[in-house]
């Protein structure tokens, strides 16, 4: 076995195949430097620092080596964190991603299995086997996959390596969505109007849902992610969305079972994000605008929301960190709201991991969450107390995925054969690709994460427009015309959003002209006009009548 790391190499894990790594690919239009010099070098200051500790004058970081499990930007964005706290990166990939970013980033790779997830990124007992094998200290989770597995953290105590994330027990209560609104409510937490978990059949569903009063929303009792979530407004619909929603939370979470809550007309999303550590501190860090979705998966987020005034924010932080601390929360976390038209406020759901969302926290707040992680994980006290928390401009995130808004949301996977990234004041770039790079059809569609701040929400739409404007990804279609039609369009620059934005402004999802299409179609009419006159010239009475033979010549070779 070869495997990405220098030093001697180590016995593989069974199912696990370790691969030596010298250099990044070409990444984002550019090409890029050597990662590492080659094996008989002597290592660059950075190397010897991430063998051998703390440079003098750092800090000594809270793991030597740490696992990531998982792909594509959030993978890279976490590699990237442990790199400045001076830890030894480590991947895992499937064979669908073996010349992915994330792995040509780390410092070591590990092969974890075929493409399908259930095979490799889903699979506990291989990306222990990795984790083992690499002799990383610590497994942080990304969002996606296992990060909100209880079984997974445990299996991570049980293997002797610290699970970078709450604890199993938080998770199990925060993932079964019956049981969290249980724990808010005796919290004193704000909750929508609803029902414990059914198992029983249509009938008693129908009973409990006319008690509510329609409209109603159908949800999966085991997870989220508008995995298994349906809107039933009549009681005729009912029948068909439950089963529905019960067969997609059945395959999504192996769990049928659903309950219902009151449907809160043109609500927005808005959601808090948390830190809290093991000595009992916990803070919150502002909120999150995340309204303007699709089938319930969020395409762009902002910070701070544009309706949340700072005595609003207080009191909905103080609703987080009460909720954090009802659920003996540790780590990252984000509690989700709904906000009804009336100003009200109801708790949702928690996410017990990093949020996809979470760079543009970090960009009003300066902290970096996934480093806060990291050391809350290793035992240390937050870096923070609520009184030095202090929200500074306005970011925005548009999330740009392999997908074609005017086709329904079409996936488009394929080679990227060109790539020109933005940037400029006040850009962020968050990817996982490089130009060659073939996005598989295997995973979520995401790409990248474009971010822009502001000294106020006008100037961070306005980089974000222009931002779009310079990037571009040749190859396969994305979302970036849709995304720039958002930051154009006067509802959102207006602020006046709700989870309905797309549904209330279809024109956003409406086909994309194309002058090139034009030109063809014009093309094509004129080759159709001429030959309509050849086929009346040649239909003419008595060769008197015919028209002169044309001088043009037809792709052929005759001339007619």
């Amino acid at each position: 076995m070869s495997r990405r790391s220098s030093g001697s190499p180590r016995r593989a894990a069974p199912g696990v195949e370790g691969r030596r790594k010298t250099a990044l690919p070409r990444v984002e239009g550019r090409r890029a430097q050597a990662r590492r010099p080659p094996a008989e070098s002597k290592p660059p200051s950075s190397e010897r620092r991430l063998a051998g500790g703390a440079q003098p004058g750092l800090a000594a970081p809270p793991f030597a080596r740490i696992l990531v499990a998982n792909r594509g930007e959030i993978a890279v964005r976490i590699m990237r964190a442990c790199d400045e706290m001076g830890i030894w990166a480590i991947a895992v990939h499937s064979d669908a991603d073996r010349e992915a970013l994330h792995v040509q980033y780390a410092r070591e790779a590990y092969s974890i299995g075929p493409p399908p997830a259930a095979e490799s990124y889903l699979d506990i007992g291989r990306i222990l086997s990795a984790a083992k094998a690499s002799g990383a200290q610590a497994i942080h989770p990304g969002y996606g996959f296992l990060a909100e597995n209880p079984e997974f953290a445990r299996a991570c105590a049980a293997a002797g390596i610290v699970f970078i994330g709450p604890s199993p027990e938080a998770m199990a209560a925060m993932g079964d969505k019956v049981r969290a609104r249980e724990i808010m409510r005796d919290a004193g937490v704000p909750v929508v109007p609803g029902t414990p978990a059914l198992s029983g059949d249509a009938t008693e569903v129908a009973r409990r849902a006319r008690e509510i009063g329609y409209p109603i929303l159908l949800k999966a009792a085991a997870g989220g992610g508008g995995k298994g979530m349906r809107l039933v407004r009549v009681e005729a619909e009912l029948p068909s969305l439950l089963a529905q929603a019960r067969g997609e939370a059945r395959s999504s979470f192996g769990d049928d079972r659903i309950f219902l809550e009151k449907f809160v007309e043109r609500p927005r999303h808005i959601e808090v994000q948390i830190l809290a550590d093991r000595h009992g501190h916990c803070v919150h860090l502002g909120e999150r605008e995340c309204s303007i979705q699709r089938r319930h998966q969020k395409l762009i987020e902002e910070c701070p929301s544009p309706v949340v005034d700072e005595a609003t924010r207080a009191r909905i932080g103080e609703m987080a960190v009460k909720a954090a601390r009802a659920a003996g929360y540790t780590s990252a976390g984000t509690v989700e709201f709904l906000r009804g038209q009336d100003g009200s406020f109801y708790f949702m759901e928690m996410n017990a991991r990093l949020q996809v969302e979470h760079p543009v926290t970090e960009m009003v707040t300066g902290l970096d969450l996934v480093k806060e992680q990291i050391q809350i994980a290793a035992g240390s006290f937050l870096s923070v107390r609520q009184e030095d928390v202090v929200l500074r401009g306005h970011a925005v995130e548009c999330r740009i995925i392999a997908e074609d808004p005017s086709r329904n949301f079409m996936p488009s996977p394929g080679k990227i054969r060109g790539l020109s990234v933005p940037s400029g004041p006040g850009i962020r770039y968050d990817g996982g690709t490089y130009e060659g790079y073939s996005v598989p059809v295997h995973y979520d569609p995401l790409l990248s994460k474009l971010i822009a701040w502001g000294r106020d929400r006008g100037e961070a739409i306005a980089r974000m427009a222009r931002a779009l404007h310079e990037y571009r990804i040749e190859g396969l279609d994305t979302s970036i015309p849709f995304h720039r039609k958002v930051m154009e369009h006067e509802a959102f620059l207006a602020g006046d959003l709700s989870t309905a934005f797309l549904e209330e402004h279809p024109e956003l999802l409406a086909p994309k002209h194309d002058p090139w299409l034009d030109e063809i179609a014009l093309i094509a009419a004129a080759v159709a006009h001429f030959r309509r006159i050849e086929q009346s010239s040649k239909s003419g009475p008595g060769s008197g009548n015919a028209r002169p033979r044309s001088a043009w010549k037809w792709a052929d070779g005759g001339d007619r």
